[in-house]
């Protein structure tokens, strides 16, 4: 037997079927990109998400078979915050992504009566859409992360819920993790009757009524944790990082909360990776803010690449960068500066550097970041990373996954699918309903396409320098922390 997947990410929607020995099939993808009416602006059309929904679940489920899947999983974008009526089930406005920025300013507002909400956290943002759509909290409505909306949609508005891998970076859960912060939503007029059940994140909570077959709703599970536990990153210590337009690293640590409530000393974050049986498994988050940003700004502003394919290729032409270093803070730096201010920057050009050098530059600068991502996590949970999994576009490339092991120092396993949170999803699905008997059977799973061993290291040193040039260069927006 097999699970459907929902995966539901910013730029596209997904539905799949993960088979009982690890592949994923059946595959359909509908594109679903975000609007951006201004500068700053992220919204999406709530209904059109959930009919690409429909429409890829659908595919996936009838290729597949009739009574061919046991129970459904959802993986989606976190922090993106949709409002919908209960009664009609309709939304009551754009939904806002996660990336926006429109409630940066309530931010800092609130930081000085005591609350720190972030703006790519769901808390403002719900706040932002009732105003308009509620300003005096009289109509019944539904508040909701990706996952809650589309678990609604799919169970025909009989199930609200959400589980702390997405709940718990809304800016809304208390402090123990067991429940709505009263203050925080008193202080955003935010009804508590209005927000969904918090479940586990493996574990049936109703049917998928909109479905052939109504498969049950066995797991839901924010993206990042989703590719965490697609590559068999169940055991404490392991780590992946998903290098796509941006670069998350996660690290599995077991049942125990990492001892800082909201950052560490080296810029991590603590996360919920996931809950089952009412147990949480935590781990911490370190983030790249641009990562295959940085191969699209060549090939598409610079036109130094034909493809981003080709940046290997281009990279290959010459053995080192020539002396030139760049920095990968398009959008200012995240861990462990979290410096938005900082921005790109290239040092050491000479009459004699050429696109090649420029082109391994780059690749070798977000290599750096991934091993400062590395660096950080390894020292606010006290322990070392033994071998770093990898997925997402940039793993294609030989020359970034080579430049990443020796700028690391650690072996680098590529994960044998490109994009692993359908895979995370199905597993924590199949956890749910039998189809594993528990975590240590997800991590038997694990075979990389390929593995590359570290050579000879970069010189991080030099790379520090880099760095602290390219901080600081927007100061007002360098002064801004979350």
């Amino acid at each position: 037997m097999s699970l459907l997947v929902a995966d539901i990410g910013t730029s596209s929607v997904r539905g799949a079927v993960v088979r009982a020995d690890a592949t994923v099939g059946c595959e359909h993808r509908h594109a679903n990109l975000p609007d951006s009416p201004a500068p700053g602006l992220v919204e999406f059309d709530a209904a059109a998400m959930a009919a690409a929904v429909l429409e890829t679940t659908r595919a996936a489920l009838a290729e597949a078979g009739p009574g061919s899947v046991d129970a459904l999983g959802i993986a989606n974008q976190r922090g993106s915050a949709v409002v919908w009526d209960r009664a009609t089930g309709e939304p009551v406005a754009p939904g806002i992504g996660w990336q926006d920025l429109r409630t940066l300013g309530r931010c800092l507002e609130l930081r000085g009566t005591g609350f720190r909400f972030a703006p790519n956290m769901a808390a403002t943002k719900f706040e932002a859409i009732l105003d308009a759509a509620d300003p005096d909290r009289t109509r019944d409505l539904c508040l909701g992360t990706v996952d809650s909306w589309i678990t609604w949609v799919l169970s025909e508005g009989t199930v609200h819920v959400t589980d702390l891998s997405n709940a718990g970076i809304s800016g809304l859960i208390a402090i123990d993790g067991s429940s709505w912060d009263t203050d925080a939503l008193t202080a955003l007029r935010i009804a508590p009757e209005s927000l969904p059940e918090l479940v586990d994140t493996t574990g049936v909570v109703g049917e998928a009524r909109a479905l052939d077959g109504a498969p049950v709703l066995a797991a839901r599970v924010g993206d990042q944790q989703a590719s965490l536990v697609g590559q068999g990153c169940v055991r404490p210590g392991s780590a992946k990082i998903t290098f796509g337009t941006g670069g998350m690293l996660d690290v599995c640590l077991g049942p125990d909360r990492p001892g800082f409530a909201t950052r560490g000393d080296a810029g991590t974050f603590p996360i919920v990776a996931w809950r089952a049986a009412g147990r949480d498994t935590w781990g911490i988050e370190a983030i790249m803010l641009s990562a295959g940003t940085n191969v699209e700004w060549l090939r598409d502003d610079l036109g130094l690449l034909a493809s981003a394919a080709e940046s290997h290729d281009v990279a290959q032409q010459c053995t080192d960068s020539g002396g030139v270093w760049y920095v990968p803070a398009l959008l200012g730096l995240g861990t462990p500066q979290w410096d938005y201010g900082a921005r790109g920057t290239v040092l050491g050009l000479t009459r004699g550097s050429g696109r090649a050098e420029i082109v391994r530059a780059v690749l070798e600068g977000v290599a750096h970041r991934g091993a400062d991502l590395v660096e950080a996590a390894e020292a606010d949970a006290g322990l070392t990373i033994p071998a770093l999994r990898v997925d997402g576009g940039m793993t294609a490339n030989p020359t970034f996954t080579q430049a990443l092991a020796d700028a690391a120092q650690k072996p680098v396993e590529i994960s044998p699918v490109e994009e692993a949170t359908a895979l995370g999803a199905g597993f924590l699905a199949g956890l749910a309903v039998g189809t594993w008997a528990g975590e240590d059977d997800l991590a038997s799973t694990w075979e990389p396409r390929a593995r590359v061993d570290p050579g000879d290291a970069l010189d991080r040193d030099r790379w520090r320098e880099a760095v602290r040039r390219a901080e600081g260069w927007l100061g007002d927006l360098s002064a801004i922390d979350f």
